[in-house]
């Protein structure tokens, strides 16, 4: 009779190798539970570090045990969704001030200008922080332009420090927009718009433009600029030139702005840190959009955008 080897013989045989693969596929499933949780582990660790990221957890400054002058920027278009908007804008100044190391605050503008309202508010802030700070000077340093509501941030600064080359000015106000009317005539499209008001459709741009609306604009535009001279003239006192031009909405290189008393000289970050405020190291207090944020503002802000720039959104603007 033919028979089976040793491992394979006597009457348990059966039993013991599914003992062993039992075995086996207990031992498999435990090294599979210790490489998921090791996977999962490593998972956790990499969003625990994008979340770091996009909450600006890393990369805080270090300013160090040194005096140091504060930096805050005023970048770009002036408005409530922009990286200039007046909460970003005074949450650095507030930092800046509140740091026991600041010897001084140089807001470095580069501003077309933007939203009064918002720009009010910066120029607000800069006055009661001056208040709460009397020792701590703070002076603009302007770049490239300081136009509008960028100069309505920047009167508020003990001295305002250009370019040779820098534009300032165009101390003015504006409201902007497109007519579609004429354009729909022409395609046979009829505007049908149904408010409660009869002024409900103010300045509409599908609409012929009344007169009456037309008026209310520009006293509407005439309060603002008023307050606007009145902010500058406080601003700059005694230093401003009397020029009926000053507050036509013109724009001035950095050298003439200087003799039209708009600038105080000629400056730069560094050079106002180390003549002016004696503290040559240079610590950034602006506060940066995270990533989780831009990403939450981009759909919204970038269609806003799209609207005002087609003219089926109008604008207010220092411009």
């Amino acid at each position: 009779m033919t028979e089976f080897g040793a491992g394979g013989s006597g009457p348990n045989w059966e039993r013991e190798v599914i003992e062993k693969v039992a075995l086996a596929a207990v031992a498999e499933q435990r090294r599979a539970r210790r490489w998921g949780i090791f996977f999962k582990v490593l998972l956790f660790i990499y969003l625990f570090a994008l979340l770091f990221v996009a909450l600006g957890w890393f990369g805080k400054r270090d300013s160090g045990p040194r005096k140091h002058t504060a930096l805050v920027e005023v970048r770009g278009v002036i408005g409530v969704e922009s990286q200039a908007s007046a909460d970003i804008i005074n949450s650095g100044l507030q930092q800046a001030f509140k740091d026991k190391r600041t010897q001084g605050v140089v807001l470095r503008i580069n501003s077309p200008g933007g939203s009064p309202v918002q720009a009010g508010h910066i120029n607000d802030e800069i006055r009661r922080l001056r208040a709460k700070y009397p020792d701590i000077p703070i002076y603009a340093v302007v770049e490239d332009v300081c136009a509008s509501g960028g100069y309505y941030v920047a009167v508020a600064t003990d001295k305002i420090f250009v370019n040779k080359a820098s534009l300032i000015g165009s101390i003015g106000v504006l409201m902007d927009g497109f007519g579609f009317n004429k354009a729909m005539e022409k395609l046979g499209v009829e505007r049908r718009l149904l408010a409660a008001g009869e002024n409900k459709g103010f300045l509409d741009p599908f609409s012929p433009i009344l007169e009456s609306h037309r008026d209310y604009a520009e006293q509407m535009l005439n309060q603002i600029h008023e307050q606007f001279i009145m902010v500058v003239r406080e601003g700059r006192g005694k230093r401003l030139k009397d020029s009926s031009e000053i507050f036509s909405g013109l724009l001035w290189v950095g050298q003439k702005s200087i003799e039209l008393g708009l600038a105080d000289g000629l400056g730069s970050v560094e050079s106002v840190a180390r003549d002016v405020i004696k503290a040559e190291d240079v610590v950034d207090f602006t506060p940066r959009e995270n990533v989780a944020e831009r990403l939450a503002k981009r759909f919204g802000a970038g269609m806003g955008e799209v609207l005002g720039r087609l003219g089926v959104l109008g604008g207010l603007a220092l411009r």
